[in-house]
């Protein structure tokens, strides 16, 4: 097998993974939104409305995913695909990382809820950022003739995810 080959499937599982780890860190948040997030960010309300207020959070990443896909898609153009990709992951890690880490209701009262709300959007962005740079990456490496295979492999993330 030659070097391009290499690289190009190099680039193809390497795209398929990131996706999948993206859309899984993306959607596991709605689990969290369901069984914790109402207790330790919306205590204070009501259990539906306390539900409710844990799916906006939810919601803001997909608001948030065209403006990402925006921003990092001009900065791919301008910079590069792979920094941008890189820095688009990033943001999706970083964003999961701190909600991990955010302090309840209980410990920072309304500002919990809001760093929350922040982190997700941040989600989004990432998601946003990294879907498109990841096609873009896989079917700019593929072999002639096989374009929409590769380009098959970065939409298979967000159901395997």
């Amino acid at each position: 097998m030659t070097a391009p080959k290499n690289r190009a499937r190099t680039v193809l599982f390497a795209s398929l993974i990131g996706t999948t780890i993206e859309f899984f860190d993306f959607y596991i948040y709605a689990t969290a939104a369901v069984l914790v997030f109402p207790k330790l960010f919306f205590p204070g309300s009501d259990p539906t409305a306390a539900m409710l207020q844990s799916f906006a959070t939810f919601a803001i990443a997909f608001f948030a995913r065209p403006i990402g896909s925006a921003v990092f898609g001009h900065y791919g153009d301008r910079i590069g695909r792979k920094a941008t990709l890189v820095a688009a992951l990033l943001t999706m890690g970083i964003s999961t990382i701190v909600i991990g880490l955010l302090p309840t209701y209980a410990t920072i009262g309304t500002l919990a809820p809001l760093l929350l709300a922040l982190c997700r959007f941040g989600q989004g962005l990432g998601l946003g950022g990294e879907w498109g740079g990841a096609v873009l990456l896989a079917t700019g490496n593929a072999p002639p003739g096989k374009r929409a295979w590769y380009g098959m492999f970065p939409q298979l993330g967000a159901p395997i995810g």
